[in-house]
């Protein structure tokens, strides 16, 4: 039994006593316990220290899934500093504008992906120090292993209290001002309780992490935080390049018994079953739940259909410290719908007024319940969506007479790819950077596998040509790759619309007017 915890650091320092020897982390060939993980991260911590990191210093982590992020996260903790992970893809105007808004002290980052980070780094008076994960950028700054070689394993004597700061998460708005969402100790303690305990997770339990990014909220706390309360072992499947099918045999060599997922992992685990047949057995694992975007009917009965399976759809937002929704065991299951509150959760949907809406009306939906503390260095942004202690998640839905939650739209301009959310506009102000572009509409496309891809229709100024992938060279090294546009349709006029300010609710009036677009929606769409 692990005993009560109120802060991120007892909640390792909690499991390493009561399942020290027991595997905390599978790492490729890598394989740690819970006693050893707990000594790397006082390691960090101490290392941290001798660097001059002091209780609230920011620490900018730079890495994908992988032991050294569990290790340093926690190091960080333990340190009396607050991590903010960063999404491994972004480029030089991403990772300016973020780091510019936490401040941090000290960047920690993978050799590979300090590229787009040095150009940056003069004008970022704030960061002190860069320690490189692996040590391969010319050793122009310290490695990890260097830096670790300088820390103690002795416990760090800080005292953390529940409100705290535990994690800045960033996340897309609708300018392009970054948010930061400051989550305290206590909300993020109380995730990885109420996640365990809502999947019946224990010790024995073996949870699969594939695709789901550990910078991510979902990854972070639902994932990575929610195992190590409950004593699980996390299995990651590191890399970013790996298919579906080295995910399934890893469940197989393994012996996985949960996976939280995106609907696109799940849309390409039946599109190789439709193609190859089954080949792994995955019926080690007794939960397969998802997040981040709609999870279609079709998809659901198809994984049904082809790996025998549920899969669960789970609701929230990186504001309300992961998800908000759960199916109760004894409830039956509700095709369609997301849920119903946690325990410790109130939902209510409301007009634009605020008024509340009865069952089976749509509106906006609002929670009330561990949210964040707030956007860091943004008052006015906090003010928006946080009112009379209720946030306004900008998602539309209804519930019915028995409170359970149904999806049906947003409220913002946003798309979803690979349950990554992306504000058009973002792409439009870099579009609009382009000597020859004169207005620009970021529109979501459908797609069978991704949910939507990022397409851009684009008015060129009189007297200039420019191809598709000239458009989608311009945005390399501007934007993180997720955000590139996958299509760019050309049209002679956006008639009536102002650079920069394009609505998708007006898309529906003109873009009918752009012939390959309309070619490309009506494609019959084959194998992604």
């Amino acid at each position: 039994m692990v005993k009560q915890v109120t802060n991120l650091k007892q909640l390792l320092e909690a499991a390493a006593e009561a399942f020290a020897d027991r595997t905390a982390i599978v790492c490729g060939e890598r394989r740690v316990s819970y006693a050893e993980l707990d000594e790397a991260a006082n390691r960090v911590a101490n290392a941290l220290l001798n660097l001059g990191v002091r209780k609230g210093d920011r620490v900018a982590m730079l890495i994908a899934n992988s032991l050294e992020f569990v290790s340093i996260y926690f190091g960080t903790i333990k340190a009396g500093a607050i991590p903010v992970p960063l999404d491994v893809r972004y480029r030089v105007d991403e990772l300016y504008l973020v780091c510019g808004n936490c401040q941090p002290k000290v960047l920690v980052a993978e050799s590979d992906l300090l590229e787009p980070v040095v150009p940056v780094l003069s004008r970022l008076e704030s960061i002190e120090h860069v320690i490189e994960l692996d040590g391969r950028y010319g050793g122009r700054f310290p490695s990890y292993r260097e830096i670790m070689a300088n820390g103690s394993a002795a416990k760090v004597d800080i005292e953390l209290k529940p409100d705290d700061i535990g994690v800045i998460s960033y996340t897309s708005g609708p300018t392009r001002q970054p948010r930061g969402v400051v989550l305290t100790h206590r909300s993020l303690v109380f995730e990885a309780t109420v996640s365990g305990d809502e999947f019946q997770q224990t010790e024995e339990d073996r949870m699969m992490m594939f695709a789901l990014p550990m910078y991510h909220m979902f990854g972070m706390a639902s994932v990575m935080l929610g195992s190590i309360r409950k004593g699980s072992t996390l299995i990651i499947v590191p890399g970013t390049g790996r298919s579906i099918s080295s995910f399934l045999e890893t469940i197989e060599r393994e012996r996985g018994t949960m996976y939280l997922g995106v609907p696109y992992i799940y849309a390409l685990a039946i599109n190789v079953a439709e193609r190859e047949g089954i080949k792994f057995d995955t019926s080690s694992v007794r939960l397969w739940g998802s997040g981040g975007a709609t999870l279609t009917i079709d998809i659901i009965e198809k994984f049904k259909h082809h790996y025998g399976a549920d899969v669960l759809d789970i609701w929230g937002l990186t504001e309300s410290v992961s998800h908000i929704t759960h199916h109760p065991p004894a409830d039956r299951r509700k095709i369609g719908s997301t849920g119903k509150a946690l325990p410790g959760w109130e939902i209510r949907v409301a007009d634009d007024s605020g008024k509340l809406l009865l069952p089976n009306r749509t509106g906006e939906i609002v929670v009330r319940g561990p949210i964040m503390a707030g956007y860091y260095n943004n008052p006015q942004a906090t003010a928006e969506v946080i009112k009379d202690g209720w946030l306004q998640t900008g998602d539309l839905g209804y519930m019915d007479e028995d409170g359970y939650l149904y999806l049906t739209g947003m409220k913002k301009d946003m798309l979803i790819l690979k349950g990554q959310n992306i504000w058009p506009g973002d792409i439009e102000e870099v579009l609009c950077r382009y000597y020859k572009v004169a207005k620009v509409a970021v529109v979501g496309i459908p797609d069978r596998l991704r949910g939507e891809i990022v397409g851009a229709v684009v008015e060129l100024k009189k007297g200039f040509d420019a191809t598709e992938q000239e458009i989608r060279n311009f945005c390399q090294s501007r934007m993180a790759d997720y955000k590139l546009p996958k299509k760019v349709f050309f049209t002679s006029s956006l008639r009536g619309i102002t650079a920069n300010k394009i609505s998708k609710k007006k898309l529906e009036d003109y873009l009918s007017d752009v012939p390959s677009l309309v070619s490309y929606l009506n494609r019959k769409e084959g194998p992604p």
